[in-house]
C-alpha cells in the first residue's frame, strides 16, 4: 500500500470505466474500518484512506471537515484522479458531504454510511476526550453507541482495541471535527446522485438522521439496514457491497474527466 500526499492508502484496480470509490473512515479510523468486501468490490477501482493522522497517514489530523475535505482534493491530485465517488462513514460522511458542496466538479457521487448533516457529540464525551486521565471513558461511551444488539462479539472487541489504541489529541480533535459539522442550510444545493445509507439499530446517528438527508437531498435515495448499527459496513458488509455495486452502475461518468 502506498503513500501520496501523506497519506496511506489501499488500493484495488477493479479495471473498469465505472468512476473510481474512495473510502472515508469515521472517527480514529482507517483502511480497516471498511470490510474486504467494500475494499475489494469486483470491477471498482477502491481506495480505502488513511486520513492525515490516522493510521500509516503521516501530518498531524486536521480540525474540520473542510481541512480534511482539502486533504482528499490534494490526494486526488497526487495520484491522477480527478473526479471520485466518496464514501464516507459517519465523520467520513461529513468529509464526503463537504467535498461535494466545497468541491462539486470532483465529485461523482455520494454513499453517505451512518452519517447526518450534524454530528452531535454528548458534552461529556467531548470533555471526557479532552483529558488524558478520562480519555477511555470517552472511549467507552462511543464504543457502546457504536455497537448494537447484533454486533459480532469479536467485531465489539476489535473496535474497542482500535479505540483504545488511537492518540487522544487525534481522538478529542475528530469529536471537535463532528460536532462543529452542520451543513443543514446547504443540503439542497448537492446535485450530484447521494446514496444514503444507516442502520436501523444505530445509536450513534439514528435513522432519522439518514432519513432527513435522503429528504433534503435532491433525488437522494435511501437504504436503511436491519439487523445493524453505527458499524453497518462491518455488521451487514455483503450487503453493503450489493448495495454501492448497484448505486456505482447508476452513476453518470466519462473517464478521465
Amino acid at each position: 500500500m502506498p503513500l501520496a500526499s501523506g497519506m496511506y492508502y489501499y488500493y484495488h484496480d477493479g479495471k473498469t470505466s465505472l468512476p473510481p470509490m474512495l473510502l472515508l473512515a469515521g472517527v480514529g479510523g482507517d483502511h480497516l474500518s471498511w470490510s474486504p468486501e467494500l475494499r475489494r468490490l469486483p470491477g471498482i477501482r477502491t481506495c480505502a484512506l488513511d486520513l492525515p493522522g490516522h493510521g500509516k497517514s503521516s501530518q498531524a489530523g486536521r480540525q474540520s471537515a473542510a481541512d480534511y475535505a482539502r486533504s482528499i482534493i490534494e490526494f486526488m491530485d497526487a495520484v491522477g484522479l480527478w473526479r471520485a465517488f466518496f464514501v464516507g462513514h459517519s465523520m467520513g460522511g461529513a468529509v464526503a458531504l463537504t467535498l461535494a458542496l466545497d468541491h462539486p466538479e470532483r465529485t461523482a457521487g455520494l454513499g453517505l454510511v451512518s452519517s447526518g448533516a450534524r454530528l452531535p457529540v454528548p458534552p461529556e464525551m467531548l470533555e471526557n476526550a479532552a483529558n488524558a486521565s478520562t480519555f477511555p471513558f470517552a472511549v467507552q461511551a462511543l464504543h457502546a453507541l457504536s455497537c448494537s444488539r447484533y454486533t459480532d462479539p469479536n467485531l465489539a472487541e476489535q473496535n474497542l482495541k482500535r479505540l483504545m489504541r488511537l492518540r487522544p489529541t487525534l481522538f478529542h480533535s475528530d469529536l471537535l471535527t463532528c460536532d462543529s459539522f452542520d451543513v443543514t442550510d446547504r443540503l439542497a444545493s448537492i446535485k450530484t446522485p447521494v446514496l444514503v445509507v444507516c442502520g436501523e439499530q444505530d445509536q450513534l446517528t439514528p435513522p432519522h438522521y439518514s432519513s432527513t438527508l435522503a429528504a433534503q437531498i435532491p433525488d437522494a435515495a435511501l437504504q436503511i439496514i436491519d439487523q445493524a448499527g453505527h458499524l453497518v459496513m462491518l455488521e451487514q458488509s455483503q450487503r453493503m457491497a450489493k448495495i454501492l455495486s448497484v448505486f456505482l452502475m447508476t452513476l453518470p461518468y466519462t473517464p478521465g474527466k
